[in-house]
């Protein structure tokens, strides 16, 4: 899809929220006293560094305000991809909430993944990273449209360029059998609409597996189970309580 010009601001939204704080605080250290402090027998250059602790606290305190935004966007996106129900919903987003959505679901299978935007990208949307593997992936939002040859071939171009070890081509309908075969034999992975939906459905499964994990005990490693105090001051009150009671009598 085509692309905007991204600013140094909309960029640290794309990002952690942390990356914000560390870059605020990194940058008012340097500026603040790091520059200053550099010793130069350069006049004109030590009063260039000095000049720097001037606008330190108003520069970091840009860049801070942009956490709570980068917060609250990577929240957007993971709500983005937990209300998703079925291929309709998802032929409903916008290309751009369209890339998002992938770049979730392969967050969440533990890739670090840069989102396109930032510049030239070659028809690269996405690239995710984990361990040594490197994966161009390429989304698109066609609803009537079959994803045909060309945009394989296109993208097996780019992948022999660079130093990525495969390609993922998704999209939210089919492919052209000539697109198929093509791919077949090649370094590259062919999701249409049912394989998105898979994908999306496994790891929304995954999440909700790992919220619904027991309480664990701190003292003995069993499950805390729901009880309810019989007698006292706390009677009728429910709390957690060790499952290998009376052996362990831990509760909270």
């Amino acid at each position: 899809m085509p692309r905007t010009k991204t600013n140094f601001i909309d960029l640290l939204v794309e990002l952690p929220w942390w990356v914000s704080v560390i870059l605020s605080a990194s940058a008012y250290v340097i500026m603040a006293y790091g520059l200053p402090n550099v010793q130069t027998d350069n006049p004109m250059i030590a009063m260039v560094f000095n000049a720097f602790a001037i606008p330190a606290p108003f520069i970091a305190s840009i860049i801070l305000l942009v956490a709570p935004f980068a917060y609250f966007n990577s929240r957007r996106k993971a709500k983005q991809l937990d209300t998703q129900r079925s291929l309709d919903t998802i032929r409903d987003l916008h290309w751009r909430n369209f890339e998002e959505l992938v770049a979730e679901a392969y967050r969440r299978q533990g890739y670090r993944v840069t989102e396109g935007g930032y510049g030239a990208d070659g028809g690269i949307d996405l690239v995710l990273r984990k361990g040594e593997e490197i994966v161009l992936v390429q989304c698109k939002q066609w609803k009537a449209q079959k994803v045909g040859v060309s945009v394989v071939r296109e993208m097996f171009g780019v992948l022999t360029a660079s130093n990525a070890s495969r390609v993922f081509i998704i999209c939210s309908g089919k492919f052209t059998q000539q697109a198929i075969d093509f791919a077949s034999s090649k370094p590259i992975s062919l999701l249409g609409a049912d394989e998105l939906l898979s994908l999306i459905q496994n790891v929304q499964s995954q999440t909700t597996l790992e919220t619904a994990k027991p309480a664990i005990c701190p003292r003995c490693g069993s499950g805390l189970v729901e009880r309810q105090a019989k007698r006292g001051a706390n009677a009728g009150n429910s709390f957690l309580g060790c499952s290998s009671f009376p052996k362990c009598r831990y509760t909270e």
